[in-house]
């Protein structure tokens, strides 16, 4: 406890709180959530056979299967409606090989994430080294996204044929004694499908995040980073305002009676040419002598 309470001190646990450590948290519990909800499933269905001699019938026959669903090996007991004798049933079918790469993809993807997210708490800094940790995350990180949608689209197909396959009334078409229309037979339990129905819901769930998860190891290769460099600062344009005030200081001063205050020599008689012999304006010397 010690360690590790000097090491939340000292910050090594803050990449969990980023999206790139975040993630690999939730891929793996998902993980787990998925193989062992595939790995570890049990059924169960009944059904009744009910012979016209009723001293030979059978009204609760019980048919377990379970994980890797090669139900071709599982059998039961029904009665023949003869002479009191049985004869084995066998179920159709062997759906292993999509079962079982859907709990192997996610028991790996469990431990490349263990793997992961003690590389980004202990050794950050040697991960982002020349750049090779994120490239190799990266490169497994795709991998295991690819391999998700395989094995959970494939598991999906498989949980649909066991679904049929442990269909209790299509169980009862396998028993020659239900071939005969003077038995009757029937079902009495289904089997419970919730715990591979959420398998298949959690298989989709970590295809989204290792998916999702592509683009924060990405970023962390920094083959971006060139790309998304800020353009160089701009000079911003001055304000309307500021461009009409500084047009109002750089005109000529002279020049501002052009268009505003211009007097009027014309009452003022300036510009008025002269007129020799008019009133104001010496015709001659005679007339001032």
């Amino acid at each position: 406890m010690d360690v590790v309470n000097q090491l939340v001190a000292q910050g090594q646990f803050r990449i969990l709180k980023l999206p790139l450590g975040f993630i690999k948290v939730l891929q793996w519990f998902f993980s787990i959530f998925a193989f062992s909800t595939c790995g570890s499933y049990s059924g169960m269905f009944k059904v009744s056979v009910e012979c016209k001699n009723r001293t030979y019938s059978d009204l609760s026959i019980e048919v377990e299967f379970e994980y890797p669903f090669r139900l071709h090996q599982v059998h039961f007991n029904a009665p023949n409606c003869k002479d009191g004798a049985t004869e084995p049933c066998f179920l159709v079918g062997d759906y292993s090989s999509s079962a079982e790469f859907f709990v192997t993809i996610g028991v790996f993807a469990f431990l490349y994430s263990t793997a992961a997210l003690s590389i980004y708490v202990f050794f950050f800094d040697k991960y982002k080294e020349n750049n090779k940790g994120p490239l190799i995350d990266l490169g497994v990180t795709g991998v295991f996204a690819f391999m998700w949608l395989v094995s959970a689209a494939a598991w999906a197909k498989g949980l649909s044929d066991v679904k049929t396959a442990t269909d209790p009334d299509k169980v009862i078409t396998q028993i020659p004694a239900c071939d005969e229309e003077s038995n009757r037979c029937g079902e009495v339990h289904d089997p419970v499908m919730s715990g591979l129905n959420t398998s298949v819901a959690f298989g989709f769930i970590n295809l989204v995040l290792w998916v999702g998860n592509l683009w924060f190891v990405f970023k962390e290769t920094g083959i971006i980073a060139p790309f998304m460099r800020a353009p160089p600062p701009q000079e911003k344009p001055a304000a309307p305002d500021a461009y009409g005030q500084q047009g109002a200081y750089e005109q000529d001063p002279y020049a501002s009676n052009q268009g505003g205050y211009q007097p009027d020599y014309s009452q003022q008689g300036y510009n008025q040419e002269p007129e020799y012999g008019q009133q104001g304006a010496p015709t001659s010397f005679s007339n001032q002598m």
